[in-house]
């Protein structure tokens, strides 16, 4: 048994950027999401959800587009491969800390 237990992903780790990651690592690569449609699946504040998209877009984990539909203004996101790339490594850390003595598939 390893004593070498993995880090996790400071990021990713506070309980609000892991329910953003996580929703949008459900979507197919590349795929986005209207900030409404986010919101109302996190049952997030607007503000709240804005600070954390904040966090994962300055990591380069999320990138967060501002565009119009005809003349409404939207917001769209999505997780980017690096996004992606960082969310499964942390849950192999998790399953990691979990169960030591599996090696990670």
């Amino acid at each position: 048994m390893s004593t070498d237990l993995p880090e996790l992903d400071p990021v990713i780790h506070a309980q609000a950027r892991l329910r953003v990651v996580a929703a949008l690592s459900q979507l197919p690569g590349g795929d986005r999401i209207t900030f409404p449609r986010l919101q109302e699946i996190l049952r997030m504040t607007a503000g709240n959800l804005s600070v954390h998209l904040r966090k994962l877009e300055e990591a380069g984990y999320v990138e967060v587009t501002k565009t119009h539909r005809g003349r409404t203004p939207a917001t769209l996101v999505h997780l980017t491969q690096r996004g992606r790339f960082a969310f499964e490594e942390y849950v192999s850390a998790l399953r990691t800390l979990i169960d030591p003595g599996e090696e990670p598939s």
